[in-house]
Parts: C-alpha cells; sequence; structure tokens
C-alpha cells in the first residue's frame, strides 16, 4: 500500500481530500493528517511515507518550506505534490525546483489524485525493475568502457568507472585471457541455436568457478569476442586474491572445468602482462595472436603469450630483421627479394661461427609463425591445418639437403606461388559454387567441414561467410534448403511422409517433421492438405 500524508491549515479542505476518493481502493492508506508544515515535518523525521499532498500557503512552514528542508536534510524519499490556490509560476518554479512531482491548483478534482496515484506506482514499478536488474545494467555498462579500452577511446572518466566496478581491481598489471571453446570444425556443423545454448553453458559453468570474480568474465564484447570465445580480464596481483602465477590459476580453472564439461575443449590463450589497464588493448591483441600459434608444437589447454611466443632469453641469437625481409619478399611474391634476403640470413649466421641448435628453432620457429600468420592474414579463410601440413612438409626440418641456404631460397619462392593459389580459391565465387552444390546434392551427408577441404577454405571463415550472405548458420541454411525441396515434393507427388524425409536427406522421420514445422508453420501432412 502507498502511505500517503495530507497537509493542510484548513481542516474542511484537509477531510475533503481524505473523502475525495476511496484511497483503499486505490492502494492507498493515509497514515497522517497534519495541520501544517512543522507538523508534517516532525511525522517525517520518525515515519516512512510515499506520498505527500501539502498546500503552499501555512502558517508556522510553509508547503515550500517543508519540502526544501525535507530535500536538504535528506529526510524522506517521499514523493511531493504541491496544492496552492494560487496560479503563480513562482510558486511552480520553486516546488520543481526541489523535485515536487506535480504542481495542482484548487479545487482539486478525484481525477486528478487518481492521475497522481498512477504516476507513483509506475514509478515504483520502475525503480523495482531497476533495482532487480542493477548488476545486468551496471554489466553492461563495464562493458561498454572496456570496449573503448581496446579501441584506445577512452578518457579519464571510463576509467574511473571500470576502477569503481570492476570486483577486486587492484592495482599492479593485467591481462586479458580469451577462452576458446569447442572444436571449431564440430561447432560450424551446429546451428545457431545449438552454438548459443553451448556458449551460454560454458559461461554459466565458468561464472560459477571463478565466483566473485564474474564481473571479469564476458560472453560477449561486440566487435571483439567472436562467437566461440569467452573474454576475462585477470590481474597478475597478489592484492587482487588471484595470486601472480597467471599459468597455475588458468591451469586450475582448466582442470575444474574438465571434470563439469569433459566433452568441451576449453582453451585459455593469456596475453601479454600489461602494467596498467589502460593498455589492456595491447594484451588483447597478443592474445589473439595465440590463435594461430596453437598450430604449432603440442595441444595444450593454456597458453601464455610470454612463454609461447616472446622470445626472452636474451641471449639467444634470433636474425629477426633479416626473417622480416625474407616474409615481405614472399608476401609479394619478390623472387629477388627472397634470395637477398636469404643470403643475408646466412651470411649474418656464418659471420657469428655458427648457430647453436637451439637459436636455429628458435629462428625456424619464428619463420614458420610469420608463415602461417601471412595465410591467415587473407581473411583468416585460409584452412590453417592444410597450411601446417604444406610448412612441415617443405620447410627448414632437419634433414637431408634441408636447411641449406639454396633450399630456403627454394622453400621461400614455392611458398610465394602457394600463396597465390590460396588467394585465388578464397575469392568470392567460393559461396556460388557451394550453393549450387547444395542445390544438386543436398540430401548427401554434406558437412562444412567437408566443404572446406574440397574447396581448401577454412571452416570456420566458411561458416561465417553463410550467415554474412543468409543470416543464418550453415546446418539451418542446409535445414532450409532441404525443406523447401521437401515441400515441392508433397505437393508433386503422392509418397509417404517417411520417404519423402528419406530423400531430402531426412533418416529420422520425426526430427524432419520437427524442422518441417519449424521452418513452414505446420505439418507436412497439413501443408499437402491446405495446398
Amino acid at each position: 500500500m502507498i502511505k500517503v500524508l495530507l497537509v493542510d491549515d484548513e481542516p474542511f479542505i484537509l477531510e475533503g481530500l481524505s473523502q475525495l476518493i476511496d484511497w483503499e481502493d486505490k492502494g492507498c492508506r493515509i497514515v497522517k493528517k497534519a495541520v501544517n508544515g512543522r507538523d508534517a515535518y516532525e511525522y517525517l523525521k520518525e515515519n516512512e511515507v510515499d506520498l505527500v499532498f501539502a498546500d503552499i500557503k501555512m502558517p508556522v512552514m510553509t508547503g515550500l518550506e517543508l519540502l526544501q528542508a525535507v530535500r536538504e536534510e535528506d529526510i524522506s524519499k517521499a514523493y511531493f505534490v504541491m496544492i496552492s490556490g494560487y496560479n503563480d509560476f513562482h510558486y511552480a518554479q520553486q516546488a520543481l525546483k526541489y523535485s515536487a512531482l506535480e504542481y495542482l491548483l484548487k479545487p482539486v478534482g478525484a481525477d486528478g489524485i487518481t492521475d497522481i496515484i498512477e504516476k507513483v506506482k509506475n514509478k515504483n514499478r520502475a525503480e523495482s525493475v531497476h533495482d532487480a536488474n542493477e548488476p545486468e545494467v551496471v554489466k553492461a555498462y563495464l562493458i561498454q568502457n572496456i570496449m573503448l579500452l581496446f579501441g584506445r577511446r577512452f578518457k579519464e572518466k571510463h576509467i574511473d568507472y571500470i576502477r569503481d566496478n570492476l570486483h577486486r581491481y587492484g592495482n599492479g598489471d593485467f591481462r586479458y585471457v580469451s577462452i576458446g571453446f569447442g572444436d571449431i570444425d564440430t561447432l560450424e556443423e551446429q546451428s545457431d541455436e545449438e552454438t548459443l545454448s553451448l556458449k551460454n553453458r560454458i559461461y554459466s559453468r565458468i561464472r560459477t568457478l571463478v565466483e566473485e570474480d564474474s564481473d571479469r568474465l564476458f560472453a560477449d564484447i561486440p566487435g571483439y569476442t567472436d562467437e566461440y570465445e569467452l573474454g576475462f580480464i585477470y590481474s597478475d596481483n597478489p592484492a587482487s586474491g588471484f595470486g601472480s602465477d597467471i599459468k597455475d590459476y588458468l591451469g586450475s580453472l582448466s582442470e575444474k572445468l574438465k571434470s563439469v564439461e569433459p566433452e568441451s575443449k576449453i582453451v585459455f590463450l593469456a596475453g601479454k602482462k600489461v602494467e596498467d589497464l589502460t593498455k589492456l588493448s595491447l594484451s588483447y591483441s597478443s592474445a589473439a595472436s595465440l590463435k594461430p600459434y596453437r598450430s604449432f608444437g603440442e595441444t595444450k589447454s593454456v597458453y601464455i603469450y610470454e612463454e609461447d611466443v616472446q622470445i626472452s632469453d636474451l641471449n639467444v641469437f634470433l636474425c629477426k630483421d633479416e626473417l622480416d625481409e625474407l616474409v615481405s619478399g614472399i608476401e609479394l611474391d619478390d623472387k629477388d627479394r627472397i634470395n637477398r634476403s636469404v643470403n643475408n640470413f646466412f651470411d649474418k649466421i656464418n659471420s657469428s661461427n655458427g648457430i647453436s641448435d637451439k637459436a636455429l628453432s628458435i629462428n625456424t620457429n619464428y619463420l614458420l609463425f610469420r608463415l602461417l600468420h601471412l595465410a591467415v592474414e587473407l581473411d583468416e579463410s585460409i584452412n590453417q591445418e592444410e597450411v601446417m601440413t604444406y610448412i612441415s612438409d617443405n620447410a627448414l626440418m632437419p634433414g637431408e639437403g634441408r636447411g641449406s641456404r639454396l633450399h630456403m631460397q627454394q622453400f621461400a619462392s614455392e611458398y610465394a606461388e602457394y600463396l597465390a593459389s590460396l588467394r585465388k580459391n578464397t575469392s568470392g565465387g567460393i559461396l556460388l559454387k557451394i550453393e549450387k552444390e547444395l542445390e544438386e546434392n543436398y540430401a548427401e551427408n554434406i558437412t562444412l567441414k567437408n566443404l572446406s577441404a574440397k574447396y581448401y577454405v577454412n571452416s570456420s571463415y566458411l561458416g561465417q561467410l553463410f550467415k554474412k550472405r543468409y543470416g543464418i548458420s550453415f546446418k539451418d541454411y542446409l535445414s532450409r534448403v532441404r525443406i523447401d525441396k521437401a515441400a515441392v515434393l508433397l505437393l508433386k507427388s503422392d509418397k509417404k511422409i517417411a520417404e519423402i524425409a528419406n530423400e531430402v536427406g531426412y533418416h529420422d522421420t520425426d526430427y524432419f517433421i520437427d524442422r518441417f514445422i519449424e521452418l513452414k508453420g505446420c505439418t507436412p501432412a497439413k501443408f499437402r492438405k491446405n495446398h
């Protein structure tokens, strides 16, 4: 019930207000009838009230003086309605200055009172919803501020908001952690609904595990995290409660996840450590650079930028400038530049009286990483597994004839031509070819993985192409093609439902009927009858 306080120095007006409407029927209860502002002021100091109707001109303390005192002393949050026999702008202006809800002229009618009660109810409902959703509101605005950090468009007020609302903010170092889940080929075969369901489940699992630091976990940062990724902000600072060893923290988190999600292949990619939150975009980009690096070496559940990418041993001999020049020659398919860069590389090694096995391994891995990255830069459209196979078969690995100056020149020239062929295969014509293939072979067991292998395109990229072109996943697109074909067969033949289901690629009739209802709005039998 809304608690109402009536204030007027004229007894018959006070009694008239109390009898003007059925207050109980409107969800209100009059808790006090005060004869002046001072009487109302003393009552408000000791009692809770939701709505006050007060005359402006009264002895001892006017309605405006009452309103001013209540607001300045923060005695009550009650809504105030000022009542006056004067249509004076100055009075109304003063009432609004102290956040009066309404300014009513005498004589006050029942409709005016009823409208104000409804307005108070609506405001109370809105505040209740806001209070219930406050954590979500804070989280949403927190994400907006973090997006500004990533885009380097932040101001000091954005950092202040993050500092105030990011739990256990602490001082010191930060990292962005990308959390990938599932086998990418398997995920791309799923419908949008299945993928979203999996992502929400993983998000919920991790949210429970990180407990009070769940505000650091993000399911979606528009333009940054993709549909197969979660984001997490880690603090390399004991005061933050995480400890200083991120590898131990993520390793422990990974083990806990495996116990509840044994089938999900969850991988943590920890970006480089940055000394201040304002540089979080550097940590984000370094975490992203670990994605193609996962193709090298053993499969792990936790990757740390400093350990898996950076060359931290300053005593290791790395010919970075010469190798970067070689990569540029390969990218431009410039044979002269390639040969010159290889010669410079070997000349530098020879001038240093050879190179240790460790240094040779570092130089080789650095070059191979850069070459894979060259392929990935083609709109992420290259099948990384195929590229890695090519490199493994042809690059500078131990063996007869390998590792020589001539072999490196030959390999680099062939890789430049290989990149050119990949660029050609990833042109915009692929979707047209796949559309035609689905139109002709829709009943066969067609998967995104098969198509990506056939057209030398990364399955993730191919899945993204479908979503950009059609607005749905590959699986949903294929279902649409099959159901459309089934609809034609229903109208042009008298075949049984099960027979048609099998003919368009569905071997489970019940599943076929469910998909048909989802896309056509009725059962196959009803569709045939209606048409």
